[in-house]
């Protein structure tokens, strides 16, 4: 989930500004705030959002503002996506006879390691798909409750979690699936609500948002560090130790979430700009009395405090000129504002929704599936375990890096290319991927790991950036919401690419990978397709729009 980006768009594009393009100025009024709840505003009226008291970041000490924003990066760190980091952990899971008791019953239609890889595959498919589901309910929550809330739930998922991975051989059901499952739900808790905080520095939302992202993708490394340790250990430290030990991470979140952490969101810039422009109620001379003119004289003081609390926070100058960058941006997406207007259900039932949507079920769906499967895949293509271990070694510590080291150049591309041209590298950038998939050479498998690790967080920000821009922040919740859970239900395939990579091809990778490639580069043609048809369209219409208003311009006629 990538929904920083778009967090970091909404908080400058409302900002005033002389010289605007009539598509921002329109979309602009239509909608001042990003919000992450799922259910549109038909069926969930905003009124709920005034019990939040949002606060302004200038209402807040600084100090106190800096220790928020380390202390969430912090645990985020601990928390966040640690679930990804299955590849690392799953070896330590087979080794202490995971799922042994189950899969070494005779008669079974598998063999007894490819039973136990199923289950375990299973495990972390559960958790990828709540990851993605709870994206819908999170948003609610925290649109109403607010992130102190949010953290808490996250925290008492994490600790119900690590209970039950720790003591799963005590327990009448399958403790590993479902203490998975409850770390991957407390996750998402922790991350989405601190998105937030990057209004608490208007100046540097996109360094905040991409300290949570950082925190986020080198969270995977955590199981990554445990199992050296397992093995320096020589299996002394197992994981009933090491997640009975992890429990100091959700009581350290409780504690912060009571004692530094905000209970409200902070105000974007765009609410504090709303605040300022709404027209100050005047009552007629002989009506105004003494307590209407003490709560008049305390509104216009409030607004002079937003004033100048924007000023300190943000500058006038550096907002002026953040919101002209913002403009630009857009404009250079081509594609910006195409479906503002239109309802939630308009919006979904077109095809800017059905083609990302379809596009990102099946790359989520491989995603999650190479993360998987790589050691067992690469067993098969090699024929040699040791190299595959290599290569699954290399992975572990690739993914955190890779998804640190691709921030700045994230941003770079999503703010200086067409949206068109965004989604082109997507699909080469996947192509590629599932072509080196599918190459029997060492030089390939790590070419592929390499490209996977950097393409995951470009795709998933990609996503994002893609709704925020086509349906706008109105309806962000809703569309990108459904887009994640649709994919993350999707995600249950798995099992069934599972069995057919086992049993039906044998143990051969190849024909599953070659199945994904093709979808994906088949609906990944038709994304870019339609996107550079109505790209052209748009530009067309724009062109002829403002050579009509040239020509009916009064001076013309002279």
């Amino acid at each position: 989930m990538s929904l920083h980006r778009v967090a970091s768009l909404e908080t400058f594009a409302i900002l005033p500004t002389d010289q605007r393009s009539r598509r921002s100025s329109d979309a602009s009024a239509r909608a001042r705030k990003l919000t992450f709840n799922p259910l549109p505003q038909e069926w969930d009226p905003p009124a709920g959002l005034d019990q939040l008291h949002a606060v302004g970041a200038f209402e807040v000490p600084r100090w106190k503002r800096l220790l928020q924003v380390a202390a969430a990066v912090f645990y985020c760190l601990f928390a966040s996506g640690v679930v990804f980091g299955y590849a690392a952990i799953k070896p330590v899971l087979k080794s202490e006879g995971a799922y042994k008791d189950i899969c070494s019953a005779p008669g079974g239609l598998v063999s007894e390691d490819t039973c136990i890889e199923i289950h375990l595959n299973l495990m972390f498919t559960v958790a990828a798909v709540a990851t993605n589901v709870a994206a819908l309910p999170i948003g609610a929550i925290l649109d109403h409750y607010g992130p102190r809330v949010c953290g808490l739930l996250g925290s008492l998922f994490l600790a119900i979690g690590a209970l039950l991975m720790a003591n799963e051989s005590r327990l009448p059901f399958d403790g590993l699936l479902f203490g998975y499952l409850f770390l991957a739900l407390g996750g998402p808790f922790t991350y989405i609500s601190s998105f937030q905080l990057s209004n608490a520095f208007p100046k540097n939302s996109g360094l905040v948002l991409a300290l949570l992202t950082g925190a986020f993708d080198a969270s995977s490394a955590l199981f990554l560090v445990y199992r050296i340790i397992f093995q320096k250990t020589e299996g002394a430290f197992g994981h009933q130790r090491f997640f009975m030990g992890y429990l100091i991470v959700p009581v350290v979140i409780v504690i912060l979430q009571f004692t530094l952490m905000p209970p409200q969101s902070y105000k974007t810039v765009g609410e504090l700009v709303e605040e300022i422009e709404e027209p100050v109620a005047e009552e007629p001379d002989d009506q105004v009395d003494e307590e209407t003119a003490l709560l008049q004289e305390e509104e216009r003081q409030h607004r002079a405090d937003v004033i100048e609390g924007l000023q300190n926070v943000l500058g006038s100058a550096k907002a002026d000129k953040q919101a002209k960058r913002e403009e630009r941006k857009n404009e250079i997406s081509g594609v910006w504002g195409v479906m503002h207007p239109y309802t939630a259900w308009e919006q979904i039932k077109s095809p800017w929704f059905i083609l990302i949507c379809a596009f990102t079920v099946v790359q989520m769906t491989r995603i999650n599936y190479f993360v998987a499967t790589i050691r067992a895949q690469y067993e098969a293509i090699f024929g040699s375990v040791e190299k595959a271990a290599e290569i699954n070694e290399f992975f572990d510590l690739a993914l955190p890096i890779g998804g640190i080291l691709s921030i700045p150049f994230i941003g770079m591309i999503l703010d200086h290319t067409s949206t068109v041209t965004v989604l082109a590298c997507l699909v080469t950038c996947a192509t590629t991927i599932g072509l080196l998939g599918i190459i029997p050479q060492t030089w390939a498998a790590y070419g592929n790991v390499c490209l996977f690790v950097l393409y995951r967080p470009f795709y998933y920000t990609a996503v994002s950036d893609y709704s925020a821009k086509v349906f706008g922040f109105r309806t962000f919740g809703t569309v990108y919401g459904t887009i994640i859970c649709l994919s993350g239900v999707f995600n249950f395939s798995q099992s069934g690419l599972d069995f057919l990579f086992h049993k039906t091809f044998k143990g051969n990778p190849i024909p599953v990978n070659v199945m994904l490639l093709s979808f994906g580069l088949a609906i990944g043609l038709g994304l870019v397709g339609f996107v550079a048809i109505k790209t052209r369209m748009i530009k067309r219409k724009m062109l002829s729009e403002e050579a009509y208003g040239a020509f009916s311009d009064p001076r013309w006629n002279h």
